[in-house]
């Protein structure tokens, strides 16, 4: 094992010989780059050593294809799964040397959105912490998302320039590149022997270049790979490229993530992105696969190729096209190995947003690979309908109404089809997709999310994990499920109080940032309340602003008022064309500078709105918060993810019975969350009635009515136009996700959580059920379950590799 004085030694030696410095001449930057350098030195043999082994043995592979990875800093997760944290850190204090200061020297990967990214990068590290062969496949983005900052309370979008310092994590590999075609013109010959091979004119090649992370297991010395791809003009096609606009179509490929696709040319360059990345990865297995000179009907027993979302569901027609025209096989045998090597994961419930590219975009961007889709297409066609008849038969097609719609190729080209909740999966079944459910009802199952506890407990709360280490000894750190054993302590003085001195550290850390930052003084005594999501619609921050409006509205009409003080806090992104969730975060801007300046309101109420939310800000704000706002309209949140993370760190649900929701609520019990709100059926028994009248609601509510009109009438400075065009979302056009139904339940359980807060013991006891309750959802877990149903892999390496055998959590 590494000693204080052996990582020294070497972290020395690193620092002068990239900078030719003594230690007090470098900067947090430099130090951090060393440390960095020295962790990839330190697992160097292990990572070779895995590749090796998994070469060596043959195993089965997972390729994970997601569109976004949301990894974090890394630093500190890695020195933690090499089991080294304390032995740095000390080192790094006995040298004079700021740790903290080093660790906040890391960029955010800018590498993804939310919580589809953040997901993939939680399944990466169960993956490698179990042992299990598995790699991830995206995109090395230069600016990634973009950077948020509030201008006048508006969202303004800035490139994210996270690559500024470079990326000590990220190893290029140009000698692994490959070739993506795009446009120019395809067409079928003979090639003499019966078969029909594609020749290709006039197309646009771009060089797909990797680059490689190291995934670093937890204590198993296992290192599993993490490929980014990066596009660049081939070297010998340089000539063609003769100005800065004919360049900047290639850089555009990785440049940003989800471009603006408000228009066809934004749309174009993600569904290139899209096959840039998919055509890579499936090159790249194909020809790991082929050094191991096995027949082709061993790929599936070799290759599991998962597609996290659509936006990697041209993986089934280019593993086609590798297949047939390049490895020459048969249609039939190319089709069943490529059903059998793919799965899908389907994130959204909501038909509209569902992918779909328009044909002639499709054709003219991919022609070779509309072939096969057309070819796909039509074969579904002639099997199905006389088994199902023309109605369901050509509602299941994947071209149709002039689009391609990836959700239904991924779906007809893959052996399973997940949800990943169990609601979510159910109203998969039952309504968005239920016609391929009454045609394929064995590919659908249910894997609801995880997260994992390393990044949201372990590092993002150390004094926590040292009480839960303390109390229940450390086997929950390999066996979340382990973690029930703390619900002994929930009746515990003692432990209850050293939860809460925890609790306000935090929110004191948190109060610490928000005055640095913003200015906000904030009291850490107060109820910290907490919504951190992307900014949509059917997510509701509308509904929680309208809440806080109505709080300030009751300490406006008596100052005396006895109400619990509250900290709302929000982090979210709206994305740049979405003009009405732009419009809610100027509307909850103004609302937080009207309040948090009103002498009258003093400290009951404070919004912090925190700019450019991610995954470094999340690990700030979740061991701080009180309550877990979890209000989306019943039926439209697949899952959630930062609802476990809360519940992981002490917070209490707001909840409607939405997503993972109702599974918290069936962990923790109805005595330890907050439900509200309408349930699923309900929702679809009035959207099928049609009777919803917003109007009506608000009209007999008078304090929902004096509410709205705050949004029009000048209560709050600035907002003269988003606040009419949201006051008539709500009213005119008839609130789609039924705001002004749920609000009166939505207020009583606010208020139920401000009187239960009053009782500060039993308040702490259910935020110990709800720690204590997390264990099932922790990602390994999960990635167990697709080991099992659905990759049919085995942990092959490490020396945790077995221990989750026969501890699925209870």
């Amino acid at each position: 094992m590494l000693t204080t004085t052996e990582f020294k030694q070497e972290f020395e030696k690193i620092l002068e010989g990239l900078y030719a410095s003594n230690l007090e001449d470098t900067s947090s930057i430099q130090q951090y780059t060393a440390l960095g350098n020295f962790i990839k030195s330190y697992t160097s043999d292990n990572w070779n050593q895995t590749n090796e082994l998994y070469l060596e043995e043959q195993v089965k592979q997972v390729y994970y294809f997601s569109m976004e990875f949301l990894p974090g800093r890394m630093l500190k997760s890695n020195l933690l799964n090499l089991g080294i944290l304390t032995t740095v850190r000390e080192g790094i204090a006995e040298m004079g040397l700021d740790f903290e200061a080093i660790v906040k020297s890391e960029v955010d990967p800018a590498l993804g959105n939310g919580g589809l990214g953040r997901l993939a990068s939680c399944f990466m590290d169960s993956i490698a912490s179990l042992g299990i062969p598995g790699n991830g496949t995206g995109i090395r983005y230069r600016y990634g998302l973009f950077q948020q900052k509030f201008v006048d309370g508006y969202q303004v979008e800035l490139p994210e320039n996270w690559l500024r310092n470079g990326n000590v994590w990220e190893v290029r590999k140009e000698n692994k590149a490959v070739m993506i075609r795009y446009g120019g013109e395809v067409y079928l010959k003979e090639d003499g022997e019966n078969k029909l091979r594609p020749i290709y004119s006039n197309t646009q090649n771009i060089l797909a270049v990797p680059y490689d992370t190291g995934m670093i297991g937890y204590e198993n010395d296992v290192v599993n790979n993490l490929r980014l791809w990066s596009a660049e003009i081939p070297p010998e096609e340089e000539i063609r490229y003769k100005t800065i606009a004919e360049r900047e179509v290639v850089n555009q490929i990785t440049e940003v993530l989800y471009p603006d696709d408000s228009n066809y040319e934004g749309q174009l360059l993600r569904l290139r992105q899209e096959y840039f990345f998919t055509s890579a990865g499936i090159q790249s297995i194909v020809r790991f696969f082929k050094k191991q000179d096995q027949p082709w009907s061993e790929f599936p027993n070799k290759v599991a190729i998962h597609v996290n979302d659509t936006h990697p569901a041209l993986c089934v027609p280019e593993l086609m096209r590798i297949l047939l025209d390049e490895e020459g096989l048969s249609w039939e045998i190319a089709w069943d190995i490529t059903k059998k090597s793919i799965s899908y994961t389907n994130h959204t419930i909501m038909q509209e947003a569902m992918e779909k590219w328009p044909v002639d975009m499709v054709n003219g961007l991919l022609p070779r690979i509309y072939q096969i889709i057309e070819a796909i297409n039509q074969r579904h066609i002639d099997r199905k309908i006389s088994l199902y008849g023309e109605e369901l038969t050509y509602q299941t097609t994947i071209i149709s109404d002039g689009y391609v719609k990836m959700a239904h190729l991924a779906i007809i080209g893959s052996h399973s089809v997940n949800g990943v909740a169990q609601l979510h999966t159910d109203i998969l079944k039952e309504e968005t997709l239920h016609d391929f459910y009454k045609m394929y009802p064995s590919k659908f199952n249910n894997k609801t999310n995880g997260i994992t506890q390393r990044r949201w407990l372990h590092l993002a709360n150390e004094k926590l994990t040292q009480l839960i280490d303390d109390k229940i000894d450390q086997e929950w750190k390999t066996n979340p499920a382990e973690l029930r054993q703390f619900k002994a302590y929930s009746k515990d003085p003692k432990t209850l109080k050293q939860l809460s001195d925890i609790k306000l550290e935090n929110k004191k850390r948190f109060a610490l940032y928000a005055k640095e930052k913003y200015g906000i003084e904030i009291d850490p005594t107060a109820l910290f309340d907490v919504q951190i999501k992307r900014l949509h619609a059917y997510k509701r921050q509308l509904l929680n602003a309208l809440h806080i409006l109505d709080r300030y509205l009751k300490i406006k009409d008596d100052p005396t008022l006895e109400l619990q003080p509250r900290v709302f806090i929000f982090g979210a992104k709206a994305a740049p064309s979405y003009v009405y969730a732009k419009q809610i975060i100027k509307f909850i801007n103004a609302l937080a500078q009207l309040i948090n300046n009103d002498p009258d309101i003093g400290n009951k109420i404070k919004v912090v709105f925190v700019e450019n939310y991610g995954v470094s800000l999340a690990e700030l704000i979740i061991p701080a918060a009180d309550i877990s706002e979890q209000i989306s309209l019943a039926g439209k949140e697949a899952s959630g993810t930062s609802n476990m993370k809360l519940m992981l760190n002490g917070a209490l649900t707001m909840a409607t019975l939405d997503g993972a929701n109702i599974e918290i609520k069936d962990l923790v019990g109805e005595d330890n969350i907050f439900l509200f709100g309408l349930t699923n059926d309900e929702v679809n028994q009035m959207n099928r009635e049609g009777n919803y009248s917003s109007i009506a609601v608000m009209e007999s509510n008078p304090r929902l009515t004096r509410v709205l009109n705050c949004l029009i009438n000048g209560t709050i400075p600035g907002i003269e136009e988003e606040g009419r065009v949201i006051y008539d979302s709500l009213t005119l056009f008839n609130d789609e996700y039924y705001v002004l139904q749920d609000f009166a339940s939505f207020i009583a359980a606010q208020e139920r959580a401000d009187n239960l807060y009053q009782d500060k013991q039993a308040w702490n006891q259910k935020a110990l059920i709800n720690i204590a309750s997390s264990g099932p959802f922790s990602a390994d877990f999960t990635i167990m379950r697709y080991a099992d149903e659905i990759w049919n892999v085995k942990a092959k390496a490490g020396k945790q590799a077995s221990f989750f055998k026969g501890n699925q959590p209870i």
